[in-house]
């Protein structure tokens, strides 16, 4: 039995090193077993097909080292002549694990249907190196899932799996003679062909196939057609080869292949902001939980900070105030915001100090990010705002000052040097005392680089979510202001507000003042936007689909 990936980190190298063979999947880097996660996370030596690169790369260990295949020029990019960077990814594995590492050989789809990769497993074995096979969602499974083509129906039809470039003339005929659901890989270029030499072999024109290209990610694209129209779709569609030309096709032939009731059951491509992309002017800290919402539409964010926090110019008031909560000064601290958490919870760390600091104060969080900022930290707020989750908000919930229950009449509240006096004038007006502390300064983050830019003013992206006044000035000011056809989806009306006075058209206005309840907004959006297209039997469903110049406007 091979050892886990666990038990190769505690032993010792031996001469030889390990290779773990492992399949990426088809794309999605949700697909990607836990296994394989485990293998990655303690490979000293990462060997990565390209197009999967992205996918395992995010869970390599530290420090692990990510040689890439070289490819010259007549080579690179072309699955018909790839075979230069195939050997010399057979070089890498072999060269590292005859040097004592860890190697992890990652390749797309299954490597147990990678002819490539059992050649590599037969060099290993021929030296002696021990190897293991994580397997992975097979490419030719796993892309009609996404596609909503289940390859078998109540009727138990076979399924045959065909790889059109190596297919053989005996290939075609025993297929195209059986009445089996019929697996292509192949290129986009050559669907027409593969359709041909089915028909030639004895299939009906009129037997229904589906073609995908991309598929498991935002760029998935399906056509429904029969033998007999495929080549016309393609054409009206004005579908062409991806400019590296390896980009993955699939296609489906069947009676039993459910092709015919793909529209019902195309759950991938029918999310609601499938394929947007959507402008998020946080940084990847700040929208972690929002873009993982977003992609759960079927979106891709894209993070473009729009405020750099950085240390107050005078750090003494803030040193002078946490001493001073250690020491009882305080009987609330209020956090408005997760920078404040950070810039506290820095100033903790510096002085050795952690969350059992915070004993016997009461602590305020306005907002579920700050709060959940606290709860990493180690502390339970006490009072969360019950409704606007605002300093107003906060505010409404806050007890008056008495001297008979509170023993310590005054608050600690770190925030940003352009923070509103809501806040202070309001505990004020409660009875309480209160520190306001100068924790961090915002300043307007360094220009977006210069594609970003181009994308936002010329209608690249489809959607852009503002989560505050601040992100729409500080946006228009570093990036310029987004196209007309982009979507406009704001936190509150104030941030509205500043939006329609930047020029820009507000369409999405969230229900609360909550940056999740701002992305439902969108995705409900996306999918009234949706339906509205399908109706009108129109294909376009991207906004950015409809900027001048956008190559297709109707299927």
């Amino acid at each position: 039995m091979s050892p886990t990936a666990a038990q190769l980190a505690r032993a010792p190298h031996a001469a030889l090193g390990h290779v773990t063979f492992l399949g990426a999947g088809p794309g999605d880097p949700g697909l990607l077993t836990l296994r394989a996660v485990e293998a990655l996370a303690h490979a000293d030596v990462l060997v990565a097909d390209p197009q999967v690169l992205d996918v395992v790369s995010r869970h390599a260990r530290t420090g692990a080292d990510i040689p890439q295949p070289e490819q010259d020029e007549a080579s690179a990019g072309a699955a018909s002549t790839a075979a230069p960077a195939l050997r010399d990814a057979a070089n890498l594995v072999m060269g590292a694990a005859r040097a004592g590492k860890r190697v992890v050989r990652a390749v797309a789809g299954d490597p147990g249907l990678d002819a490539d990769t059992g050649a590599e497993m037969l060099a290993c074995a021929g030296e002696g190196i021990p190897f293991e096979v994580v397997p992975g969602v097979a490419t030719a499974v796993g892309v009609p899932a996404y596609a909503g083509v289940p390859l078998r129906s109540a009727e138990g039809a076979d399924v045959r799996f065909v790889d059109a470039r190596t297919a053989s003339e005996r290939c075609w005929s025993e297929t195209g003679a059986s009445d089996a659901t019929v697996v292509v890989s192949t290129a986009l270029d050559a669907v027409a062909a593969a359709a041909g030499e089915l028909v030639a072999a004895g299939r009906k024109p009129d037997t229904p196939m589906t073609v995908t290209v991309a598929g498991t990610t935002t760029r998935q694209r399906t056509w429904s057609a029969t033998l007999g129209t495929i080549a016309q779709v393609l054409k009206a569609a004005k579908a062409l080869p991806s400019p590296s030309g390896n980009q993955p096709v699939i296609v489906v032939v069947g009676e039993h292949s459910a092709a015919a009731q793909r529209d019902q059951l195309a759950w991938f491509e029918s999310k609601p902001l499938f394929g947007w992309k959507v402008l998020v002017p946080r940084t990847k800290e700040q929208a972690a939980s929002l873009s993982d919402q977003l992609r759960s539409y079927g979106a891709v964010p894209h993070e473009v900070p729009t405020i750099a926090v950085e240390p107050p110019r005078t750090p003494q008031q803030m040193e002078r105030a946490v001493k001073g909560l250690v020491t009882g000064r305080y009987e609330w601290i209020a956090f408005t915001s997760v920078n404040a958490v950070k810039a506290v919870r820095e100033k903790f760390e510096e002085y050795g100090l952690d969350a059992r600091a915070f004993a016997g104060i009461k602590v305020a969080a306005v907002g579920e990010q700050t709060a959940k900022a606290l709860v990493d930290f180690g502390v339970k707020p006490d009072l969360v705002p019950s409704g606007e989750q605002s300093a107003a908000g906060l505010l409404e919930d806050w007890p008056p000052y008495d001297p008979v229950f509170d023993p310590i009449d005054r608050v600690f509240l770190p925030r940003a040097d352009i923070a509103t006096e809501t806040l202070v004038a309001g505990l004020i007006e409660l009875g309480w005392e209160v520190d306001d502390v100068t924790a961090y300064r915002t300043v307007r983050a360094s220009p977006p680089p210069a594609e970003t830019r181009e994308a936002i003013k010329g209608g690249g992206f489809d959607a852009v979510l503002f989560t505050s006044s601040s992100t729409v000035r500080n946006l228009v000011g570093i990036a310029g202001k987004p196209h007309n056809v982009t979507v406009i989806a704001c936190i509150g009306p104030a941030t509205a507000k500043t939006a329609e006075e930047h020029g820009l058209r507000v369409d999405v206005l969230s229900p609360e003042p909550s940056v999740h309840k701002l992305a439902e907004a969108l995705a409900e959006f996306g999918a009234q936007r949706r339906a509205a297209a399908v109706e009108a039997g129109e294909h376009v469903t991207r906004p950015s689909e409809r900027r001048p110049g956008s190559r297709r406007r109707r299927s």
